[in-house]
């Protein structure tokens, strides 16, 4: 086989994972085993970043540990409802961006069965982010604050990457900004230090396949809203 055949394989395996990768909403309860989540993270570890500064570290829960802090999660949530992130949240969404939010928004709903101007069972479902959706495990995904917005840049590198490769492993994945929006009571939770700054939390495990927050796809723009040619 030539090199330009495996430069093609390649090409089409990464196509097959980015166009079957999505976020999953409910988890079975079963661990994901120690040395899979650990070649998951060996796996990620690849990623690339500015001078190989490498700024992300992750916090990863198993087990009780994660009962113990999805209970104190969703206890602090019910009490404190104004998000507090480490970074400046979007001011507001505007135009397509609005656009793709709710279009996303209500497959999400549609699939679970919440009716339009039912803001009480929207709440509920938005809830279950932190209770983690149920899911086994949780990583809390932090960067270097004095590496500034490109540490926060190559972490997102990073986390594109963990979802890949846990996608390509059978692992389910979900990134959590809401997670992000609970950041002081995180950094207490774990004892972060101070210098670090939290991006995300990435909950993850084997998914319910057949649990209908599971069951619909989001689409993705087409090149010619995202890409200007000069030639």
């Amino acid at each position: 086989m030539s090199s330009d055949d495996l430069m093609t394989g390649a090409s089409v395996e990464l196509e097959k994972l980015l166009d079957s990768r999505w976020s999953c909403r409910a988890y079975e309860s079963r661990q994901v085993p120690r040395v899979d989540i650990e070649r998951l993270f060996a796996l990620a570890q690849r990623s690339a970043s500015w001078c190989n500064t490498q700024p992300w570290q992750a916090i990863v829960t198993s087990g009780a540990a994660t009962d113990r802090f999805r209970d104190a999660l969703a206890e602090h949530a019910r009490r404190h409802t104004a998000p507090e992130f480490d970074f400046e949240a979007p001011v507001q969404y505007r135009g397509v961006y609005r656009d793709r939010r709710r279009a996303s928004g209500w497959q999400l709903y549609e699939a679970v069965g919440v009716r339009r101007g039912d803001r009480e069972a929207s709440a509920r479902q938005a809830f279950e982010n932190f209770r983690l959706f149920g899911a086994p495990h949780v990583a809390i995904i932090t960067t270097d604050a004095e590496q500034g917005v490109y540490g926060a840049v190559d972490t997102g590198l990073y986390i594109g990457t963990l979802l890949l490769a846990a996608h390509s492993m059978g692992i389910a994945t979900i990134a959590q900004a809401a997670l992000a929006g609970q950041s002081p009571f995180i950094r207490e939770y774990f004892d972060i230090p101070a210098g670090r700054k939290i991006v995300v939390g990435i909950s993850f495990g084997y998914p319910d396949l057949e649990h209908p927050a599971n069951g619909y796809r989001t689409a993705r723009a087409p090149l010619s809203e995202v890409v200007t040619w000069r030639d």
